[in-house]
């Protein structure tokens, strides 16, 4: 099945959007097919401000409609307790929002941007979108997250290029509650790092401190704004460690 295809048999839809590279595709190709279809965004804690300022963006140059739903995530007590299926609930509360929402605007279907490349039996949150019933079209057309990003660039996404970006949560240690005023530093530490060039990087809590993990190629930039990071964090958190075990940060 193409997404031509799948479309045609599903002609109104909602689509969940994160402003991320996946449901920034989605809805584009929505619009190409001439679907009548809208982006719904559900804004909680998780989500860093960067990411629904993208999502506003992606909605004005693709000329998709756009709502945004506001919901206090931490008010679900296993979402906020992080254990670990804390993914699993987190999905289901949010999804279930964003299934009431789109049945409110008459949308028989709510999609999202799960692809082909993602493995749905490692992810606990997947299983919240199986009950729910939501369709992932990427995934049932076995587009690829390398599929998405040159499509999207050959359709002029600015998205393309757009790391990965796994909520604030993942932030947080499996175990260890979840509280605004963590998830409010770590977003801070993360928009300090991002304005000083980094991308693709994670900085992530342990035992109260900041840990920092990037990939090798801007390991030395760490190093070069060490005093620099320092001064902007160093206040924030009782000490900033650098993880020098370095990977992709995938989540």
């Amino acid at each position: 099945m193409t997404l031509q295809e799948f479309f045609k048999q599903h002609p109104k839809a909602a689509i969940a959007f994160s402003g991320g590279v996946d449901s920034a595709f989605l809805l584009w190709a929505a619009g190409k097919y001439g679907r009548d279809v809208c982006a719904f965004y559900v804004k909680t804690v998780f989500q860093p401000a960067f990411e629904l300022e993208d999502a506003k963006r992606l909605a004005r140059e693709t000329g998709a409609a756009l709502r945004v739903i506001e919901t206090d995530i931490l008010d679900v007590p296993e979402a906020a307790a992080n254990g670990p299926d804390r993914c699993y609930y987190c999905k289901r509360a949010l999804f279930t929002k964003l299934k009431e929402a789109a049945d409110a605007e008459g949308y028989p279907v709510l999609l999202d941007g799960t692809n082909a490349s993602d493995d749905a039996e490692d992810r606990p949150g997947m299983r919240g979108l199986k009950e729910l019933n939501v369709r992932s079209p990427l995934r049932e057309c076995g587009i690829t997250k390398a599929d998405v990003r040159r499509m999207s660039r050959e359709a002029g996404l600015f998205t393309w290029e757009k790391p990965a970006y796994a909520c604030l949560a993942t932030r947080i240690p499996t175990g260890t509650p979840i509280t605004r005023e963590d998830l409010a530093r770590v977003e801070h530490a993360e928009k300090v790092l991002a304005g000083m060039g980094l991308s693709d990087f994670r900085v992530r809590m342990y035992a109260g401190a900041a840990r920092i993990q990037v990939t090798e190629e801007q390991m030395d930039l760490v190093v070069e704004n060490r005093k620099k990071i320092m001064e902007a964090l160093g206040g924030l958190f009782p000490a900033v460690t650098l993880d020098l075990n370095v990977r992709m940060p995938s989540e």
